[in-house]
């Protein structure tokens, strides 16, 4: 199985991502660390939406983005060259049903620990301020993008309700506007471009990256046999 993806990083610092399945990525201290990641990620993903892995998977960069950002913290703003394609009105209801059902997974992971505010990890500093630590701060700073998410990409959002309601609401106001499968290409904050596409697959990945922590810590502090069916991390503990 070949998989195009899509190369950010800051010198050595690595975001890999797989171009064609929407927010499966890895990190790396290295490009090949990053790369020797990637089957395990390819798998899980296509574990999670119900398809059979393939036994071999090579990789092949589509594309390479040179940053001077905070590659190590999951720090991003590169826009892949397939997010500047118009949607169909069915790539775009495939999309958002697989945005919808990663919020609905990662509201049942979270639902699922009993404990949320405890943690075993230490104080750390990000870009964006001290990382979430609990199960609870995870939830919460990961519902936290909705309303910045879609602003991007000029539709009004909030964050009111569960990680589930406010992306439901986000995406009933983008389809009030006649052209958004048009995917127009914005001009957002600190000058990083944002599409439709790209806001979909950004919704993905920022779940991906926070219920991956919140579900590592929960099988470190209590057992596997305390958390639910891991939906998309089969492979990663």
């Amino acid at each position: 199985m070949r998989i195009d993806c899509v190369w950010e990083h800051n010198g050595s610092d690595t975001l890999l991502y797989a171009d064609m399945l929407p927010g499966a990525f890895t990190r790396g201290a290295s490009y090949e660390e990053a790369a020797n990641k990637m089957p395990a990620e390819v798998r899980s993903w296509l574990q999670w939406r119900g398809q059979m892995p393939a036994e071999t998977i090579e990789l092949n960069i589509v594309q390479e983005k040179a940053s001077d950002l905070m590659i190590r913290d999951a720090d991003s703003d590169v826009i892949f060259e397939s997010e500047r394609k118009p949607l169909t009105q069915a790539e775009y209801e495939a999309m958002k049903s697989l945005v919808l059902r990663s919020a609905e997974d990662f509201q049942r992971l979270y639902d699922s620990i009993l404990r949320k505010d405890e943690t075993d990890l230490p104080l750390r500093s990000t870009f964006y301020s001290n990382i979430p630590r609990t199960a609870r701060e995870m939830y919460e700073h990961t519902k936290s993008v909705n309303a910045y998410y879609f602003t991007e990409i000029d539709v009004e959002a909030n964050t009111q309700g569960s990680i589930v309601e406010c992306r439901k609401r986000g995406f009933e106001a983008l389809e009030q506007k006649t052209d958004y499968l048009e995917n127009t290409v914005f001009d957002g904050s600190y000058g990083e471009e944002w599409s439709l596409r790209k806001l979909m697959r950004r919704f993905i990945w920022h779940d991906r990256i926070h219920a991956k922590a919140m579900y590592r810590q929960a099988v470190r502090m209590y057992g596997k046999k305390a958390v639910p069916d891991p939906f998309y991390f089969r492979d990663i503990v």
